[in-house]
């Protein structure tokens, strides 16, 4: 990963690739996608429900739950546009209120919100998410780059993410 983000991307920041190696580790596996709740205990099931959960709804005052929410918005378009954009049709499909979102403009949103919402010691910290914010495209490009490394490396799919996410 480190090479195509440094040689082909441009991008050299340890802390950003350190992040974005967690991101692919923790979405490797499909539950842990949708972890959000909308704080009754009900999963939140698309892009568009947690903007409004966390906008208009009973999160909208709680900062440190709207930053997590923002920065797992960030996180979940970051991966789709960059791992699977083929994908983002079919989930749309499924998501109606999803199809007016322009995940791109909506992930680099919500990272920079969740950037302002961060205080001096929060995690990850405030700068890491503008970076992500800023260079969204270039992440899902080497996020991209990365998929075709793991294809080309694996083009069976034995043991490649592109099984888990056959299933849905």
């Amino acid at each position: 990963m480190e090479a195509s983000f440094q040689e082909q991307v441009g991008l050299c920041d340890p802390s950003m690739l350190d992040y974005l190696t967690d991101l692919l580790t923790e979405f490797i596996h499909i539950e842990k996608i949708n972890l959000l709740g909308d704080g009754s205990g009900r999963k939140i099931a698309d892009v568009a429900e947690a903007l409004a959960v966390v906008e208009a709804g009973p999160l909208a005052s709680n900062e440190e739950k709207r930053r997590r929410i923002h920065r797992h918005i960030g996180d979940f378009t970051l991966f789709w546009t960059g791992v699977y954009p083929e994908n983002l049709r079919r989930m749309h499909r499924r998501r109606d209120r999803d199809d007016l979102l322009n995940y791109l403009e909506q992930g680099k949103r919500s990272y920079a919100i969740a950037s302002d919402l961060s205080s001096g010691n929060t995690q990850p910290p405030a700068r890491l998410l503008s970076a992500l914010s800023e260079q969204f495209e270039y992440c899902v490009y080497g996020l991209g780059l990365v998929r075709k490394e793991w294809e080309r490396s694996d083009p069976a799919g034995y043991g490649s993410m592109r099984l888990i996410w056959a299933r849905g």
